[in-house]
């Protein structure tokens, strides 16, 4: 079995605290779309040179329509997923985007609560919340087939961009979409 790799490219890996704005924390990319096209075959991506956990999940039946996924480990969790009704499912259940959310938002407050303690202000990040929002759409790109993803952080009691800006940094889902991520597609 030969693995088949596809690499997710970065939009934009350049992050100030002009990024950050309002009550929370707003990716702002300024993207010249030419020089984005251009750079992009340039650009590498993030590997790893080891790794300390990982998740195995499956999904089976009919996927985003009434399927199952399965994800084993210390807790193993199980769920009947659906579509959102605005894309012709039941609503039913939870779909692919609330649990990349969730994940998403999760990690980040762990990356949050880790730099807030390394700066030495700790009590800045006992109460505060990370929001995220997924939004699944069609690509500007007309040669792009399918949906793509578009995703908003915010940040809620913590004012402090420095420590906003090393936990976007520092977290993994904000690293796999920033600065890419290997991914290998192989027959089982």
């Amino acid at each position: 079995m030969r693995p088949t790799t596809a690499i997710l490219r970065p939009l934009s890996t350049r992050y100030t605290p002009r990024h950050f704005a309002g009550e929370g924390i707003r990716l702002a990319p300024r993207v010249d779309k030419q020089a984005l096209s251009e750079s992009s075959h340039a650009r590498g991506i993030l590997t790893l040179k080891d790794h300390v956990y990982f998740a195995k999940s499956t999904a089976e039946g009919s996927g985003r329509k009434g399927g199952v996924v399965r994800s084993s480990g210390d807790s193993p969790l199980e769920l009947r997923m659906d579509m959102p009704k605005v894309i012709g499912g039941k609503g039913e259940g939870p779909n692919p985007e609330q649990l990349f959310g969730m994940g998403y938002a999760t990690c980040f407050l762990g990356s949050l609560q880790l730099m807030a303690a390394r700066a030495g202000k700790k009590e800045l990040s006992e109460t505060a919340k990370v929001h995220t929002k997924v939004f699944l759409g069609h690509p500007e790109n007309p040669d792009l087939e399918g949906f793509g993803l578009r995703v908003e952080v915010g940040v809620e009691g913590i004012d402090d961009d420095d420590i906003i800006a090393a936990a976007h940094d520092f977290c993994a889902y904000s690293r796999a979409l920033t600065q890419g991520c290997e991914v290998s597609v192989v027959k089982v």
